[in-house]
């Protein structure tokens, strides 16, 4: 009995204060660990930072506006002020582009304006034949062919002399090009011989019908249209004496027509084509042909028939170009 008084004596139970476990507050609860007590300083600075002045809220807004407390004095400009890259180039005035005209040239200078801007097209025959046998098949192929002799002479026979076989080789090359630049030169000088003389019919001493197109004061284009009178009317000196007469049942040809290259592919070639079957119809009757002239100013072939495929194509394009012209005439008439 001693015993077990003795050990209820000695047995005590400690208190436990459990007002630290059930903080009131997030403060005091953060503050209840330790780990966390530096993080409550910076909250309570965070909270009193954040805090919204009145005049940031609206009524009329959705979303509240966080006004700055110090204005930048290098901020953004305002909105409505116009950006340098939004600024556009100002646009030509319709007063400043020159107008485009298509008219029956009569003047004697603009004929002579005309006669030179066809000369041009048969002069720059020349840039295109001489592209056109740089790179034709059989040409190639000798230049290759020599080439390979150059070679076999210089690198084989004279123990790899490199020196010796980019000189033939080079040699080779330009005798190629300098053969090719001579026959197509010769373009030049059947341009030359586009004289005034040209323009006037032998047979009845006529002037031809010349129609040009002006960009502004610039003559950009040129048709030139030979009205020939009936199969059965008189010849020579008879008709000589009658110039100025009935073209009644006669037909027009086409002995020249083109056009500056900045200007090429854009219509103008095509409406000088329109005007010269409207001048024929009218002059000739409704039923009157117009056709190309079988020898017009760039029909003249300074290169055996085996290199000119590429100009026999223009002439067929020609070809179907004023096809398409009276066509669409025709079917103007039957409307």
């Amino acid at each position: 009995m001693d015993g077990s008084h003795h050990m209820a004596s000695t047995v005590t139970v400690t208190e436990l204060d459990l007002s630290a476990c059930h903080p009131n507050t997030i403060v005091d609860r953060i503050n209840a660990v330790p780990g966390l007590k530096t993080s409550t300083a910076f909250f309570t600075f965070l909270r009193a930072n954040l805090v919204l002045p009145h005049s940031a809220m609206s009524s009329n807004v959705s979303t509240p506006y966080l006004e700055p407390q110090h204005t930048s004095q290098t901020g953004l400009p305002p909105l409505s002020s116009p950006s340098p890259l939004a600024a556009t180039a100002p646009l030509t005035a319709l007063d400043d582009i020159p107008p485009l005209s298509l008219d029956v040239l009569i003047k004697h200078d603009d004929k002579v304006d005309a006669l030179k801007l066809v000369a041009d097209s048969v002069a720059q025959q020349r840039q295109q034949t001489a592209l056109n046998l740089v790179f034709h098949p059989l040409l190639l192929s000798a230049l290759l062919a020599l080439l390979a002799g150059v070679y076999q002479y210089a690198w084989v026979r004279r123990h790899q002399d490199l020196g010796t076989t980019l000189t033939l080789g080079s040699g080779a090359v330009m005798s190629y090009l300098l053969a090719i630049r001579y026959f197509a030169s010769r373009y030049i000088e059947v341009a030359e011989h586009l004289k005034w003389a040209w323009l006037v019919s032998e047979d009845t001493g006529e002037e031809d019908v010349v129609i040009g197109t002006r960009f502004g004061q610039e003559l950009i284009g040129a048709l030139v249209l030979r009205l020939e009178p009936p199969a059965g009317s008189p010849a020579g000196g008879a008709k000589r004496k009658n110039r100025g007469g009935s073209l009644k049942g006669g037909k027009g040809v086409i002995r020249a027509w083109t056009t500056k290259l900045k200007y090429r592919h854009k219509g103008v070639g095509g409406d000088m084509l329109q005007e010269a079957v409207r001048i024929t119809k009218e002059r000739c009757g409704r039923d009157a042909d117009v056709g190309f002239a079988k020898e017009h100013a760039n029909s003249v072939m300074v290169l055996p028939e085996f290199f000119n495929g590429p100009w026999r194509k223009l002439e067929m394009k020609a070809a179907r170009a004023l096809e398409k012209v009276l066509s669409e005439t025709a079917d103007k008439k039957r409307r």
